[in-house]
């Protein structure tokens, strides 16, 4: 287990302190950072929200959620202890101009430490938030914000809520956080390429056939159903998790991990994706929408029944995409992008395909040669698979099988090592944004989205139904059949 160092004391305010985000993710995410003593001095949690009720009341609140989302065996009662001591309440309607008086009150015996005001709250009201945070007089040097996604519902709206938040805070203040990119397997992506001389000579076009990221769900939408049913998959999923995966995988080497030479490079994958537009949406693109069918033998609804029994609805549940990259390293390399709910298991996965070998010199007797592949398994089960090929032992003349070099981060590191969120949780209070997305990020990722969004609005592409519980429609599979080219086995 690698050094766990201390943070500067600071004061986390969390808005919309009391919803299903906070309970369930950044409390125990702040939790652990207690347990492993990385929270020091007089570092204060400080829940805003516009439920009236006392401190004690949203502790036991927290507690409770900490009961649901740690395991027993970390809740260590001098632990929990010390770390429900750190929280604190506000209630205020934090849109309203006026009632800010308590939450200066709280902050005003510590204005030198680090400040972060986290916006666990819909982006509509971003804006709104940080301004009253200035008239209130709360915005000092040592604050920072933080920005959940889905930042906008295209590129005018996220350039609306840039603009708004920026006018309060400088840029280097504003973390637009993506879990994805906080979780071990995605940095050990960063090590397997920059820190290996095995991979990163082969990293480019001359070696690599294709690369495939998936992440598939098996829930469906769960309480989420109004949001989703206005975002859908391309939205909810592309726009972020996908594109950021996308340009860890095709980005040039930085020449260090800071934070603006990382996230140029990433810009640069984003502006180098080829536009889909209308004249060939419906030959890269595919949309599903689930209907009735079974999860691990148990049936389940269709995406209109979890809506509330609606006749129609145009959101996609699943999309399927074939993108190419214009620049020198990706030349005439398709990366497939996957992603849909109501699928046969929960897994999220980049696979990297590399090139057939041009001649067998063993024969045909001896078996076919299967290209190397390298997975790279982001959940469950973290961890990296490398297929090779090699000898099956025994007499009877040479022959050939394809088996699994395998690296599971919990056979490897038995300790337990902290999740996306305590990452960059931590990240925030040191002030290091290498892991956020930047503001032409996300400008770059929506345009791309917008344009293929504009298509099926155009070309009317309705999404095409797929049994809950299967991949998704079958033209999700033509997409790389066409190509000659089929989806990895989502099972290690």
């Amino acid at each position: 287990m690698a050094e766990i160092l201390p943070v500067p004391p600071f004061d986390f305010v969390v808005f919309g302190g009391t919803g299903d985000l906070s309970l369930r993710k950044l409390m125990p995410g702040l939790f652990y950072r207690e347990a492993d003593r990385q929270i020091i001095g007089d570092s204060r949690i400080i829940a805003v929200s516009r439920t009236d009720q006392t401190v004690g009341q949203f502790r036991n609140q927290v507690a409770g959620a900490l009961d649901r989302y740690v395991p027993a065996a970390d809740r260590h009662p001098e632990v929990v202890e010390r770390f429900l001591a750190r929280l604190h309440y506000v209630a205020l309607d934090a849109t309203r101009g006026e009632g800010w008086g308590d939450l200066r009150d709280a902050l005003a015996p510590a204005e030198e430490k680090v400040r972060v005001f986290y916006l666990a709250t819909s982006p509509s009201l971003f804006g709104a938030i940080c301004r009253n945070l200035k008239d209130a007089g709360l915005v000092s040097d040592t604050c920072r914000v933080v920005l959940e996604k889905p930042l906008g519902h295209d590129r005018k709206s996220a350039q609306a809520i840039n603009e708004e938040v920026g006018a309060v805070f400088p840029e280097e203040r504003i973390f637009r956080i993506d879990h994805y990119l906080g979780k071990e397997s995605v940095q050990n992506l960063m090590v397997l390429r920059f820190g290996n001389a095995l991979f990163e000579p082969l990293w480019d076009s001359g070696w690599i056939d294709h690369v495939q990221i998936t992440v598939a769900e098996s829930i469906g939408v769960e309480g989420r159903a109004e949001y989703y049913d206005r975002a859908g998959a391309l939205r909810d999923m592309v726009q972020n998790h996908f594109l950021q995966l996308l340009c860890l995988v095709a980005m040039e080497p930085p020449s260090s991990l800071s934070e603006d030479t990382m996230r140029n490079e990433k810009i640069k994958v984003l502006r180098a994706l080829r536009p889909i537009g209308a004249a060939e949406v419906k030959q890269k693109t595919v949309r599903g929408q689930y209907r009735p069918g079974a999860v691990d033998g148990k049936p389940v609804p269709g995406y209109l029944e979890e809506l509330g029994g609606r006749n129609q609805s145009n959101t996609e549940t699943l999309v399927s995409i074939k993108c190419e990259i214009d620049n020198w390293r990706w030349g005439g390399v398709p990366f497939y992008l996957r992603t849909g709910k109501r699928m046969p298991t929960r897994c999220s996965e980049i696979v990297i395909q590399f090139k057939a070998i041009p001649h067998n010199v063993f024969g045909k007797g001896a078996g076919e040669l299967a290209a190397n592949k390298l997975v790279i398994r982001l959940q469950p089960d973290e961890g990296v698979r490398l297929s090779i090929m090699t000898k099956v032992p025994g007499p009877g003349g040479l022959r050939l099988r394809s088996v699994p070099l395998n690296l599971s981060y919990a056979e490897a590191f038995k300790d337990r090592y902290p999740e996306a969120y305590e990452r960059l949780l931590m990240d925030v209070v040191r002030g290091n944004p290498a892991l956020f997305m930047r503001r032409d990020e996300v400008d770059a990722a929506w345009a791309w989205i917008d344009t293929i969004q504009a298509a099926w609005v155009e070309t009317d592409m309705k999404p095409e139904p797929y049994s809950a519980g299967s991949w998704g429609p079958i033209s999700s599979a033509l997409l790389l059949a066409r190509d000659n080219r089929s989806w990895h086995d989502a099972e290690f």
